[in-house]
């Protein structure tokens, strides 16, 4: 069985690092992600709590 999508419908990216707020994945795995395989999707879930800290750190940046 195919891995969930972790979309949270919360789609808004961030310009740095081009990362969805919600999901963490980027525009073009969001788009890509039923014909991926499942090994990439746990990629990209595994990855999420990286992804989430960068995000973090590129906000402040943004603010000022």
């Amino acid at each position: 069985m195919a891995l969930k999508s972790p979309c949270i419908e919360l789609c808004a990216f961030d310009g740095p690092t081009g990362f969805c707020l919600g999901c963490t994945r980027t525009l073009e795995e969001a788009r890509a992600w039923k014909k991926m395989t499942d090994f990439k999707r746990h990629q990209i879930i595994n990855d999420s709590a990286r992804r989430k800290k960068k995000i973090e750190r590129a906000l402040p940046a943004a603010a000022s």
